[in-house]
């Protein structure tokens, strides 16, 4: 741009969402050439000049007020971390999904990367006119013409202990005798190890044997670790030290990435795995989609244990070879470790990991070395959608109907909407797999919207599993009180005769989900969110599974006295004792959120259980679906009968998948497997067609449902939500919005379907001491519609009446709680 001045456009960290845009600031001559879109910046914003840590998003001359605008007062990062595209799907988010742009930015960056600032008062190297000062002006120049002490002067510039400091302080920046100087200090710090390499011209230095024995190690190797030349020669870092002052070396630091891959094994070449015909159809039809290099979706729908992992290996090498990138989105970290052991041994150090389990070093790291293009194959969970890729050339969306691909906090992104918008940057394709997909991907792929690849076969034609449904009322009656049915006790006991494996789902932990009491009927409920208490042995506490409100274990009902306590409900806790007491000699695996917390426990109690360490899993969902063992012949679910009727429109879909998942972890290895369902719903269809691994008529049954009710993918729902400490609060919100709305809609002209439920409660209607309601609102995903849905949000903002009330907008998220 010359010598024209340049306008930089931030916007704002910690910026609410009713101020969020994009404010200029004038970018001094001394970073014009270094300032670039995508790096922070440090602002002053506001009549009280604080200082602000902003992203700029854009650079540009045409702003005709230059000279009112105010300077960028320092540069924080050395180079952009997001890319152009990335910057394109930061302006996305924040119009799809009502967030700030900085809220944008934070989900494509890892959390290591963000920076804490303090500022600094220190003397302008300048000749000070001290007769024209004040006293208190005088009082601070000679206070810091005499002290050096950063704490000391920080203590003394305290503005909120030292309120009458602010004003002189003020005049003196403004004559120029005072200066802000910003330090920034990075929440993650980057890993380095101090490297040694010989000085031109250490020959003629004297040198002690034991510092020659150093030398000799150099003159071999070029350069080595300050600590590697301390164990291989023996030596100390004090001999190290005096081979600097010799200038015989020199020591630097050099930056060294944390591993989140892991050891490197026997490396398999991709090419050696065979595929089926069917595959084969499937594999030859999806790289002709890539090949031809113009954005597109693909649905390979294929029954459990199809291979479809095996098809995406074969695609991902082959974009690889074609100089491409690939990204591999899995929707639970429990699926990771499988899925990473496997690409590992084919596909080595080109692996990058991307997940929350990760340390933020980690994750940063990880993140550098896709931006350098150091890894060429993603693996990772939602957030990798936001990978620092390059030249993408497939996204792969590995059981994609699984509702954690919903982000439910802002940016309240779904990763199958973003990867669309990656696709289309760089013209790539997504490919959708599942053997139970999304009601949306599946009427859409039917429509034609996405390209239909079908794997109807199990590979090598091993058969599903055969599914029974066990009725549980029918076991009560006939006097079986016990959490686990006839049937399914004497299938485990054969199963553990033949020294196989087996899995039971519950999809709830804890030891007892509800306790009340038989004298006065209330249950102990959470004194923030009014949710019965689940009961955990283990450490012997009730626990709040929404709030993490925790509490001793009771002797006496809290309402009334009484000892007289009934236990009731089921959670993974009471199941494991339970199988201890039939099965003594079974070694059981519990995999829930209590059991799965530390950072490797996934990869360590998996693979156990692979090795055949344990006999029965029992778990939550996160064992469902993915996951494969070729020892496990039995799968058992003892109940998910919650699930069907959680008051969610897609209820339905989410029971028969995991149904159908779970039941598809039997027989995937050489021999036949078998599946159980209790429940006390036996004639429930969705049960009986899961059981029959049925997806299409279910398809069939649930998508005319969806159309005669107006659901998704027939419409779609925005979900605005409100929430305050008192009730009245969060009522006067809604209604106000709701208000607010028909006037938009009368004034506007507008004319766009739509039709609105509520405000009523949401189904909780406490939770951590905050009441919660809803408007939700059924229309088309349109620009009109979002244009609505945006100025609602800044309206709420503006208004002083409701600063004490949440808000949010969440398009076709949750309903159900």
């Amino acid at each position: 741009m010359g010598d024209r001045e340049t306008v930089a456009y931030v916007a704002l960290s910690h910026a609410a969402y009713s101020f969020d845009g994009e404010y200029s600031y004038l970018v001094p001559e001394r970073y014009r050439q270094v300032l670039k879109a995508g790096m922070r910046v440090l602002v002053s914003f506001g009549r009280g000049n604080n200082r602000v840590i902003g992203l700029v998003t854009r650079l540009g001359d045409d702003d005709d007020n230059k000279h009112k605008l105010k300077p960028v007062i320092s540069v924080i990062d050395k180079e952009s971390l997001v890319t152009d595209e990335m910057m394109k799907i930061i302006y996305w988010l924040k119009e799809n999904t009502f967030c700030t742009y900085y809220d944008a930015f934070k989900s494509a960056v890892p959390t290591g990367f963000s920076y804490k600032v303090d500022m600094h008062f220190a003397l302008v190297n300048t000749y000070i006119d001290r007769e024209s000062l004040s006293a208190e002006e005088a009082e601070i120049v000679g206070f810091l013409e005499s002290c050096d002490d950063a704490a000391e002067i920080d203590k003394y510039f305290d503005l909120k202990a030292n309120p009458q400091r602010k004003k002189p302080l003020d005049t003196l920046i403004d004559k120029g005798y005072v200066e802000e100087v910003p330090s920034f200090k990075r929440k993650v710090g980057d890993d380095s190890v101090k490297m040694a390499v010989l000085n031109d011209g250490y020959e003629d230095a004297d040198l002690t044997p034991k510092q020659k024995k150093v030398v000799e190690l150099l003159e071999e190797s070029g350069s080595a670790s300050v600590k590697e030349l301390c164990y291989m020669t023996g030596c100390t870092s004090t001999i190290i030290k005096r081979l600097c002052e010799k200038e015989v070396l020199r020591v630097y630091e050099q930056e060294v990435l944390r591993n989140a891959v892991g050891e490197l094994g026997d490396r398999e070449s991709p090419e050696d795995i065979v595929l089926n015909d069917e595959q084969k159809m499937a594999y030859n039809g999806i790289m002709s989609l890539i090949r031809a290099g113009k954005p597109a979706g693909a649905l390979l729908y294929g029954v459990t244990g199809s291979g479809k992992t095996s098809v995406f290996i074969r695609v991902i090498d082959s974009v690889v070879k074609m100089g491409k990138t690939a990204i591999m989105l899995v929707p639970e970290i429990s699926l990771t470790p499988q899925m990473l052991a496997r690409f590992k041994v084919l596909f080595g150090e080109n692996i990058a990991l991307l997940h929350s389990s990760l340390s933020l070093g980690q994750r940063m790291d990880e993140f550098k070395r896709i931006k350098r293009g150091e890894a060429r194959i993603i693996i990772g969970t939602r957030s990798a959608v936001f990978a620092p890729a390059e030249n993408i050339g497939v996204i792969i969306m590995d059981e994609e109907g699984e509702q954690s691909y919903k982000s439910d906090s802002n940016p309240r992104y779904h990763a199958r909407d973003v990867a669309i918008q990656r696709c289309g940057h760089n013209g790539a394709l997504l490919l959708m797999a599942s053997a139970t997909p999304s009601l949306e991907t599946f009427y859409h792929a039917q429509k034609g919207r996405f390209h239909l690849f079908t794997l109807a076969h199990r590979y090598s034609d091993a058969a599903l599993p055969k599914v029974e449904i066990i009725d549980m009322q029918t076991e009560s009656a006939e006097g079986n009180d016990s959490l686990i049915s006839r049937k399914l006790a004497d299938k485990l006991t054969e199963t553990l005769k033949r020294d196989e494996q087996a899995i039971l789902l519950l999809n709830r932990r804890g030891f007892t989900t509800y306790v009340s009491c038989a004298s006065c009927r209330q249950p102990v409920v959470c004194p923030k969110c009014n949710i019965p208490l689940t009961y955990h042995k283990k450490n012997d506490r009730f626990m709040c599974h929404y709030c993490g409100y925790t509490m001793d274990n009771l002797a006496v009902c809290p309402s009334c006295g009484s000892d007289k306590l009934r236990s009731s409900g089921v959670g993974t806790q009471r199941v494991e004792d339970e199988l201890a007491r039939i099965y003594p000699d079974a070694r059981i695996l519990r995999m829930d959120a209590d059991t799965t917390s530390s950072r490797y426990a996934y990869e360590e109690k998996f693979k156990a259980f692979e090795n055949h360490e344990y006999d029965i899993m029992l778990g939550t969902q996160m064992i469902a679906k993915g996951l494969n063992f070729p020892n496990v012949t039995l799968v058992g679910v003892i109940s998910l009968d919650k699930a069907l009727f959680t008051g969610d429109f897609r209820s339905y879909e989410r029971t028969f998948s995991l149904l159908t998942q779970v039941a598809g972890r039997s027989g995937r290895g050489s021999k036949p497997g078998s599946a159980y369902i209790q429940t006390f719903v036996p004639d429930h269809y969705v049960l009986n067609l899961a059981a029959e691994q049925n997806y299409d008529e279910f398809y069939a049954e649930e998508i005319a449902l969806r159309q005669s009710l107006i659901y998704p993918p027939c419409c779609d729902i925005c979900v605005i939500g409100f929430s305050a400490v008192m009730e009245s609060r969060a009522i006067a919100a809604a209604d106000h919005v709701t208000a607010f709305i028909a006037e938009y809609l009368r004034k506007n002209k507008v004319d766009f379907p739509l039709r609105a439920i509520g405000p009523a409660p949401c189904t909780l209607e406490v939770i951590n001491g905050r009441f919660r309601y809803r408007l939700i609102l059924k229309s088309k995903n349109t620009r009109c519609f979002r244009q609505m849905i945006a100025a609602v949000l800044k309206d709420f903002g503006d208004n002083k009446d409701f600063k004490e009330v949440r808000i949010y907008a969440d398009i076709n998220g949750d309903i159900g709680l």
